[in-house]
């Protein structure tokens, strides 16, 4: 994104990292499991979720669904699910 680096990362350059990232035998990609509907809509309830928020809901299930321990984010929109556990690694 063009505000955030300068210049901005070209698209085969950010694939290239990526690929490289997925290469590493400790990835593990999440994805939806079973219980991905019917928890999403969950939170999406609980939280008053909506518009763009229902993406950080479908995240958030992710992690929940996987057993992430702690979502490492800046994005303080993720404290409205509290059943997920969020640090800011940027702050101490």
């Amino acid at each position: 994104h063009p505000r955030i680096f300068d210049p901005p990362t070209p698209a085969a350059a950010a694939m290239d990292q990526v690929a490289a990232w997925l290469e590493s035998p400790s990835v593990t990609l999440l994805h939806e499991s079973a219980s991905h509907w019917p928890t999403l809509m969950g939170l999406v309830t609980s939280g008053k979720v909506s518009g763009p928020q229902v993406h950080d809901a479908r995240i958030a299930v992710l992690c929940l669904d996987h057993g992430v321990s702690e979502l490492w984010t800046a994005d303080r929109d993720f404290n409205r699910f509290p059943r997920l556990s969020v640090r800011n690694p940027l702050v101490a």
